[in-house]
């Protein structure tokens, strides 16, 4: 056991050592927590927030000097990450520093003025998957606009966006489809970190009614916005429980909308989560074989057989597709599910995504897809080519308004 534990701290040293980028949290440290100083300060995290160490952002926090860490709030899985993914959070107690915890993924996703009551700065430490519909970017917010209105600060210390800063896809967010998984008029991969995306919701007046907050971004140091995860040298410390590793964000916008519709396996509740297009009805050699004939950019597929042990297809053995991105600037990821629908559709017309998914999560659909245009387009004809074009309507206008908000190079 205590060879085990040494050898555990030696990794975790030499990831610390050879780290190419320090995160938010340890150039803050590194300057002495000077814009902490002499404040009472909250903090909006979970186990992502962490230093290239894998020490909690909680604990640094809680004993930097001329800081005093008065509370915590819990987004969905909880500051300590033992919630359940939708699961509500309970107000409890840090049990490592004493500190009150309130639930803000519960009765509430919104801080209260009784929750920020002994607060002078808000900070935020969460390692985000650069996608619209993780619920982690609109608790911060949502945060955000909380503080606002109560007169606090609120602090981002960075991380990266682990599917890149220059991926953007998806039309912005509708007025209609607003909710906690398309909580901003965004696209649905945004290009952004978590700084400057908190830059350009306070910049562009999009926190509540076009309030602004007294916004402070902590920086990464060597961080530059083409960056692979991989490549910062960084530990990985999964942000929800399907999000494993880094790659796991670049899966989730492939498969994540089809997934709502709950009528496929996209390989939750098996060993490639977000990886995978499955079912009982499907033959995964016909599937496999028609969806590389379509020669999507950066993407290929193979033919694969699962007996999934929780979730959609339990206990089934189920068959379909695994997909591989062999170049994830070229590969139109988000619109990869749609590709597959479009040929289930053409192979299998009794399955048709919109014909058997549940009322409920029809809705959820649009919530996720931010409009109601995209289900109306595809639902037609079941082609990609008929909600292209809109999809990609918003792309370069947004990435022209977030520019001045960009930090990296």
């Amino acid at each position: 056991m205590k060879k085990a534990i040494l050898a555990t701290a030696a990794c975790v040293l030499a990831v610390a050592a050879t780290a190419q980028v320090k995160p938010g949290i340890e150039v803050l440290r590194d300057n002495g927590f000077r814009e902490l100083q002499g404040k009472r300060v909250g903090l909006i995290t979970n186990p992502s927030g962490v230093d290239n160490s894998l020490r909690s952002t909680i604990d640094i926090l809680a004993a930097a000097p001329g800081v005093q860490l008065t509370a915590l709030y819990a987004p969905e899985h909880g500051v300590r990450g033992d919630v359940h993914a939708g699961d509500h959070v309970d107000n409890t107690v840090d049990p490592a520093t004493g500190v009150p915890v309130y639930s803000i993924y519960g009765a509430t996703r919104k801080p209260t003025p009784e929750m920020l009551r002994d607060v002078d700065v808000l900070v935020y430490d969460i390692q985000d998957n650069g996608c619209r519909s993780f619920t982690f970017i609109s608790t911060m917010g949502v945060a955000m606009e909380a503080c606002a209105e109560q007169g606090k600060q609120f602090m981002v210390l960075d991380r990266p966006n682990p599917v890149g800063g220059d991926k953007i896809e998806g039309n912005l967010a509708e007025d209609s489809c607003i909710s906690f998984v398309s909580q901003f008029p965004i696209p649905y991969l945004y290009g952004l970190t978590p700084g400057e995306l908190a830059r350009y919701l306070n910049g562009e007046g999009l926190i509540g009614d076009s309030l602004k907050v007294d916004l402070t971004v902590i920086p990464m140091e060597g961080y530059t916005r083409n960056m692979d995860f991989r490549e910062t040298g960084m530990p990985w410390v999964l942000p929800s429980p399907h999000i494993p590793t880094p790659e796991s964000c670049i899966y989730y916008p492939m498969s994540g909308i089809l997934g709502e519709l709950d009528y496929m396996n996209i390989g939750v509740g098996y060993t490639e989560p977000f990886k995978l297009f499955c079912a009982t009805w499907v033959d995964a050699d016909s599937l496999s074989q028609r969806l590389n004939a379509r020669n999507i950019p950066g993407v290929m597929f193979r033919p694969i057989h699962i007996k999934p042990f929780y979730a959609f297809g339990k206990g089934e053995n189920l068959e379909g597709v695994e997909f591989y991105v062999t170049d994830k600037d070229a590969a139109p990821l988000s619109l990869t599910q749609f590709y597959v629908m479009e040929e289930i559709a053409d192979m299998y017309p009794d399955h048709k995504a919109f014909d058997i998914a549940p009322a409920a999560r029809l809705k959820m659909f649009d919530k996720v897809t931010g409009s109601l245009e995209i289900r109306r387009r595809f639902g037609r004809n079941y082609k990609v080519a008929d909600i292209i074009d809109y999809w990609n309507k918003d792309v370069e206008s947004f990435r022209a308004a977030s520019a001045p908000y960009r930090i990296y190079e």
